[in-house]
């Protein structure tokens, strides 16, 4: 039992880092940057970690692909507007937008992404997870629980580090009625001493004219 859930613990890291390094090469391909575009500061995306073991455990048994692509496409889907919704609600700003792209929902979500999503979970069914299966029964099980460990550590000092970022961005922002135009390169250097509030306005472009300036600079003293 112990085994099978530390699996699948790698099997969500294993995922969140590919969602990592998918958005880096996407956001490359668009802006021509290097930009980390995680919420966390290591190199890693739970979302796309969350979706994908999702899919592994709901999804497993699935008889054919046509259904495992439909499937995958309301799955993640309802998963990355429900995170949407989430954040903004929490931390009073929008974390990403397609309004601009066809056949969107509220901007939260849109048909072209959902279309990758499907095919994603075609992949991560048919061909990805038995090969990490395979792989990972391969480890012995000191070695795995070495392995978890040393990453839910990690795990857990991120995310202390990278909510204590959040809030504070929290208290320096103000929600806009309408986030749909694309927003402008960024107006105002935030200083290096806080790089990791920068780190985190560049990940996530749309709160970057969301700062409420006055209230920054009160928080800067």
């Amino acid at each position: 039992m112990l085994r099978t859930i530390e699996e699948y613990f790698l099997l969500f890291t294993i995922y969140s880092i590919i969602g990592w390094i998918v958005e880096m090469v996407n956001n490359w391909f668009h802006e021509k940057k290097i930009v980390n575009r995680g919420f966390f500061i290591g190199p890693y995306i739970p979302i796309y970690g969350v979706g994908a073991t999702l899919i592994t455990l709901l999804l497993k048994q699935s008889p054919n692909i046509e259904i495992t692509f439909l499937s995958s496409l309301l799955l993640c889907g309802s998963i990355e507007y429900f995170f949407s919704y989430f954040m903004e609600k929490v931390y009073k700003a929008r974390w990403w937008d397609y309004s601009q792209k066809k056949f969107n929902l509220n901007g939260r979500i849109c048909l072209e992404y959902l279309i990758y999503f499907g095919l994603a979970g075609v992949l991560i069914i048919n061909f990805i997870n038995p090969f990490i299966f395979k792989e990972l029964r391969l480890i012995p099980h000191l070695y795995l629980n070495i392995i978890c460990l040393i990453i839910l550590i990690n795990y857990i000092i991120d995310a202390k580090v990278s909510l204590e970022v959040a809030d504070h961005l929290k208290k320096i922002t103000f929600k806009k009625e309408d986030n749909t135009e694309q927003v402008e390169k960024i107006k105002r250097k935030i200083i290096n001493h806080y790089w990791r509030h920068n780190r985190l306005r560049n990940a996530f472009p749309l709160i970057r004219d969301q700062i409420n300036e006055d209230i920054w600079e009160k928080f800067k003293k």
